[in-house]
């Protein structure tokens, strides 16, 4: 054993003969090595460390990933040919104009109105409560539900519950998102709604729910039911115990075969009935203001001259803004299976993570990145949404506004999106940290401000459907505001061909999307009447259906939007969700 450390001292001091003999013997060069040393040990121990103490500031490259640096490695522009054509590019005065004017009349006037004066029952069958799973869209669409299935029971609805996501983990009340005195006010006519049961049915909770089966729960509602379907198994539940809780609901209501009454209704309920809390409306008008007017961002919420541009008499002056809504964020991108470039890390990373969050109940896709590209089944990247806008004529002074929750990859993944549209704004830009106080963290008023925010822009884009897309899509169609859809199957194709110049692929896009841009499309059998509004919620939807036989929307008609790629109106992630929470209660 002493003969091995003597050999070591021997060869570090015959190391240090070494080196002195090729550097002048310094007393300051021994420290100094040693302190240059420790410092860059230093350094890197503490970028080692950094999101193990810093976690929240490393959560766009890892969103409830099973490794943090799983995706450290942001990947390259995937495109940059075409990225390189789309920064040179230049629009003539006449395509801007084009591109911004507001959508003409299409000859439908909405209309939410009963056919029949509304009259409230005499006698209420009973209490209604339902427990709403998914992110708030789905969540609005249930509520629309709930209260067409108390219309049709003669029941008084109590004011939804909200479930907790359990992707978005956001506890927010009804009360906390939605004016709930202007839903009843609106609704007063129709149905009964109360803010909290009686004390004598103060048991029926969640809780109580979730502890055993319960005599008064509903839990077999088949997905779309009919409407059949509730007189027939939750009347009797009614009029045995006076209330029935429905769990779960999201989807709970079919599309077709519905009473013009209660589809009119649902209508009533989305457009006019939900409307946001004050102080998301405030915050939302703060944004709007400081999209149109920029040189004036400076006013604090509430001022005096926020309050005036958002009156009527200021909009000829401001200036114009589009919303996309960036639905990229990691469940998206694991989900599709799609290749997004970040080579094989990534897929491992994303693989792992469907095994996570999904416990293999969302397999890997049989098809290639190829096949699922050219079906128009992977979500558009932000640099691929990108160059769609830059296609369609927006240019490098377009005011644009990112409504987004998490973008997977964090800021690196936007770089060519902010390369193209450096004007580019979220509520983090525009608003104060004081003034997102009462929204941060929690994803559904985020939502709720990006909602409110989309329906007042100019244009509307979503770079992939779901209920976001979906529910924006029709309440735009509803307002007859220009909303751009993708044709996902389109440019799944274009992206693929490596070989194709700027031109070649700015005159597809164009020609791609000429009737994609608010043209109204009247719903087919079993779309989502919250998609596509046409003919429900206008006037004019009995003529429709009289000289339609009956049916809604033909192949072969103009409206019926023929040529159009077809895209699932539930976002599938959430639908998979409600039916693993089926499972599980």
């Amino acid at each position: 054993m002493n003969s091995f450390f003597d050999r070591t001292r021997a060869r570090v001091s015959s190391g240090r003969r070494s080196f002195s003999r090729s550097v002048e013997p310094s007393t300051m060069t021994k420290p100094y090595y040693s302190y240059q040393y420790l410092r860059g040990a230093f350094a890197g121990l503490l970028v080692l460390l950094l999101p193990v103490f810093f976690p929240s500031g490393f959560t766009p490259l890892g969103h409830a990933s099973p490794s943090v640096f799983s995706e450290w490695n942001a990947p390259k522009p995937r495109h940059l040919p075409l990225l390189k054509g789309a920064l040179q590019r230049q629009t003539s005065n006449v395509q801007q104009f084009d591109l911004w004017s507001p959508l003409a009349d299409q000859g439908w006037k909405p209309c939410v109105e009963s056919i029949k004066p509304p009259a409230l029952p005499t006698k209420s069958q009973g209490y209604i409560q339902v427990f709403l799973d998914g992110g708030l869209n789905q969540q609005r669409m249930g509520i629309c539900d709930a209260v067409a299935v108390a219309k049709i029971l003669n029941a008084t609805l109590v004011i939804p519950h909200l479930e907790v996501n359990s992707v978005w983990k956001d506890s927010s009340t009804f009360t906390e998102i939605f004016d709930v005195d202007h839903f009843i006010e609106v609704l007063k006519d129709e149905i009964s709604i109360i803010k909290e049961l009686p004390d004598e049915y103060s048991w029926s909770t969640r809780e109580y729910y979730a502890t055993a089966i319960r005599a008064t729960r509903i839990k077999t509602a088949p997905v779309h039911a009919s409407a059949n379907w509730y007189p027939e198994n939750v009347l009797p539940v009614l009029q045995s115990y006076g209330i029935a809780a429905i769990a779960p609901f999201s989807h709970r209501l079919a599309f077709d075969n519905l009473p013009m009454d209660i589809q009119r209704l649902r209508c009533k309920v989305n457009f006019q009935a939900l409307s946001f809390v004050p102080h998301i409306r405030a915050l939302g008008d703060a944004l709007i203001s400081r999209l149109r007017y920029p040189q004036n961002r400076s006013a604090k919420l509430g001022s005096e001259f926020l309050q005036q541009t958002t009156g009527e008499k200021y909009k000829e002056g401001a200036g114009k803004f589009v919303v996309l809504h960036l639905r990229f964020d990691k469940d998206m991108a694991a989900h599709s299976a799609c290749d997004f470039g970040g080579g094989k890390a990534e897929k491992l990373s994303l693989a792992k993570y469907r095994q996570v969050i999904w416990q293999g109940r969302v397999l890997n896709s049989q098809f290639t990145d190829e096949e699922l590209r050219n079906q128009g089944r992977c979500p558009l990247t932000p640099e691929e949404i990108g160059l769609l806008l830059a296609a369609l004529g927006f240019d490098n002074s377009t005011r644009l506004y990112l409504a987004s929750h998490k973008v997977y990859g964090g800021e690196a993944r936007i770089a060519a999106l902010r390369m193209l549209f450096p004007l580019m704004e979220d509520k983090k830009s525009l608003a104060s940290s004081e003034e997102r106080a009462k929204i941060q963290g929690k994803a559904s008023l985020l939502a709720a401000v990006d909602y409110y925010v989309s329906m007042q822009s100019d244009i509307f884009i979503s770079a992939s459907p779901g209920n976001m897309h979906n529910a924006l899509v029709g309440h735009r169609t509803y307002e007859n505001l220009k909303t751009i859809k993708p044709n996902m199957a389109l440019l799944g194709q274009l992206f693929l061909n490596k070989s194709m110049g700027w031109s070649e692929f700015q005159h597809a896009v164009l020609e791609g999307h000429k009737n994609r841009q608010g043209r109204i499309r009247v719903r087919k059998e079993k779309q989502s009447i919250y998609t596509y509004p046409a003919p429900d919620c206008f006037l004019g939807a009995l003529q429709w259906g009289n000289q339609h036989k009956g049916q809604l929307c033909s192949q072969g008609d103009s409206v019926c939007g023929e040529g159009e790629d077809e895209e699932d109106d539930t976002d599938v992630s959430n639908l998979l969700m409600v039916l693993v929470s089926i499972v599980k209660k």
